[in-house]
């Protein structure tokens, strides 16, 4: 299995804590984000803004076929959604 990010599977990677850039070094993260990558951006010189809820952060499914040829998939936490596959 070659994951590209992280070593993260599908529903991992769809978890992980968003963040969007907004202008120049303006950025807004949502709840969840690692305290220490926000004291490490601030210590940059980032204007960083908590986002109110996690939901203007996207959507996404994933499904991956492993070499096996098994499925693996993970859908959005964020909102309603779900993975369908044959």
């Amino acid at each position: 299995m070659n994951r590209i990010d992280f070593d993260l599977n599908p529903q991992m990677a769809l978890d992980a804590p968003r963040w969007q850039w907004i202008k120049e070094k303006q950025i807004r993260i949502e709840p969840g984000f690692d305290p220490e990558i926000y004291e490490a951006l601030k210590a940059r010189g980032h204007d960083i803004e908590w986002a109110d809820n996690r939901t203007a952060f996207g959507r996404g499914q994933i499904i991956e076929r492993l070499e096996n040829g098994v499925y693996v998939a993970g859908t959005e936490s964020r909102t309603d959604s779900s993975i369908a596959c044959y």
